[in-house]
Parts: structure tokens; C-alpha cells; sequence
């Protein structure tokens, strides 16, 4: 298998600074936070994660359930990042789950999800974009794309990759255990008509290191679309700025 994780420069790669592992939504690559690392430029050193099946990795197949897939990240973590160094996990969306799971096995500073449910909701998620082409386009309309206006090869390439992402996102069964010592922070969209405020509410209960809940405007993608607040947050956090552990917005 190939490399799950990805590195940009942006300034010289500095295995003394603290880590940000980044985990992309369903159906997409993590080139998407390439600009992060120059934004973090002597704050942090950004990694992606890159999961088979896009990108540089399109011709890989994916890993047969969500747990091999986490369990390969996890490595991938401990090769690449490192022990002892202050990491920070955020995930958007189905990237937000990934994120969770790899917590609970590499125990970050902190674990930052946005667009994401809380876990117990994801039971049987992905059903609907397998069987359904309408779920699909909801999918695209989500993320602001018209298919009528996506050409037929852009389109079949989006819609296996969400496909490949939906199957793996079945095979997870939410498995609660004893609450983790890690503080989460959820951060929601006023517009995301995905996720409701309730599911992200309910994060609060995997943790007993503290919950804290942030508001953007937008859609379910926002935060990736207007980065600069959640930067100045991830920043703050990977500072080890602690007074944001006790602050909520």
C-alpha cells in the first residue's frame, strides 16, 4: 500500500514543531490542505491523510472496513508524526469519524470535527449515496457543484470516490467503550442542512477532557471554504494555548 499520509512545504519540515493531522470528507483527497501548511508556516507541520482510491493513490484499492482503514492510519501516524510531539487531529465531515477512531488509538492534545455527527450516528450512513444516484446528487449540491454543469468523466471520477468512501463508512459500527481523555471541539455551520445542531451537540459524550462547540456561518462545508477562523483555533491549540480549552463560540 501506499503512503496514507501527505507533507507540503511551506517552510522546511520541523519534527519539533507540533503536528496537525488533517482528514478530508468523503469523496475527496487531502491536496485540499496544502494551503494550510503555509498558513501554520513555524506554528505547525501539516499532514494529510490520504486514503486509496484518489489523488496519488487512485489506482490503490481501498481497505475492506473502516476499522482496517483506521488501524492503517494509526501506523501511518506513528511512523510519520512521531511520539512526543503535540498533535491536534481534525476531520470534516466522514473525515471528522475517521478522526475520532484514530483518537481514540494515538490519544492527541486535542481533537477539533467539523461538519461531522457524532459517532453513533453513522450506523448505516453511507447506505443511501450507495444505492441511491438522488442521494448522490444532494451530495453535490451539498458541496455547492451542479452535476448538470460537471463533465461526464469529472463527474464518474466524484461519484466513485464518494461511492468507495459511502461502502467503507458501512462497515463501521459505532462501539462506545469508556470515554476518552482527549477535549473535542465541534465546530457547525448555521446553514449546513446536514448536520443539525443536536449531532453535534452530542459529542460531548465521548470525552471527559471537555467539549467545546463553535459556530460559523455557511453551509455543511464551510469551514473548509472560509479556513481563517478554524486556522486561528487549530493555531491557538497547537500553541498549547489552554485557555481555549475553557472558551466555547
Amino acid at each position: 500500500m501506499g503512503n496514507w499520509i501527505s507533507t507540503w512545504p511551506g517552510g522546511p519540515e520541523d519534527t519539533a514543531l507540533p503536528a496537525l493531522l488533517c482528514l478530508p470528507p468523503a469523496g475527496a483527497g487531502c491536496q485540499q490542505f496544502r494551503a494550510w501548511q503555509p498558513a501554520l508556516a513555524g506554528i505547525a507541520q501539516v499532514y494529510g491523510v490520504q486514503l486509496p482510491g484518489r489523488e496519488n493513490r487512485w489506482r490503490e484499492p481501498m481497505p475492506d472496513t473502516f476499522a482496517e482503514a483506521v488501524e492503517a492510519i494509526a501506523d501511518a501516524v506513528a511512523r510519520t508524526v512521531g511520539p512526543g510531539r503535540r498533535l491536534v487531529v481534525f476531520g470534516h465531515s466522514f473525515g471528522g469519524l475517521l478522526g475520532y477512531e484514530l483518537a481514540r488509538r494515538v490519544t492527541p492534545r486535542a481533537l477539533v470535527v467539523s461538519a461531522c455527527r457524532a459517532p453513533w450516528y453513522w450506523d448505516g450512513a453511507g447506505r443511501g449515496i450507495v444505492d441511491d444516484d438522488g442521494e448522490l446528487d444532494k451530495l453535490f449540491d451539498t458541496a455547492g457543484l451542479d452535476p448538470a454543469f460537471l463533465d461526464e468523466d469529472t463527474r464518474a471520477l466524484m461519484v466513485e470516490m464518494l461511492r468507495k468512501d459511502a461502502q467503507l463508512s458501512l462497515s463501521y459500527v459505532h462501539e462506545p467503550g469508556a470515554r476518552f481523555d482527549v477535549p473535542v471541539h465541534a465546530w457547525g455551520a448555521d446553514g449546513d442542512e446536514t448536520v443539525t445542531s443536536g449531532e453535534l451537540d452530542d459529542w460531548a459524550t465521548v470525552t471527559t477532557a471537555g467539549f467545546h462547540r463553535h459556530r460559523t456561518a455557511g453551509g455543511h462545508h464551510a469551514v473548509l471554504r472560509r479556513p481563517e477562523p478554524v486556522l486561528a483555533h487549530l493555531a491557538g491549540l497547537l500553541r498549547g494555548d489552554d485557555a481555549l480549552l475553557s472558551r466555547t463560540s
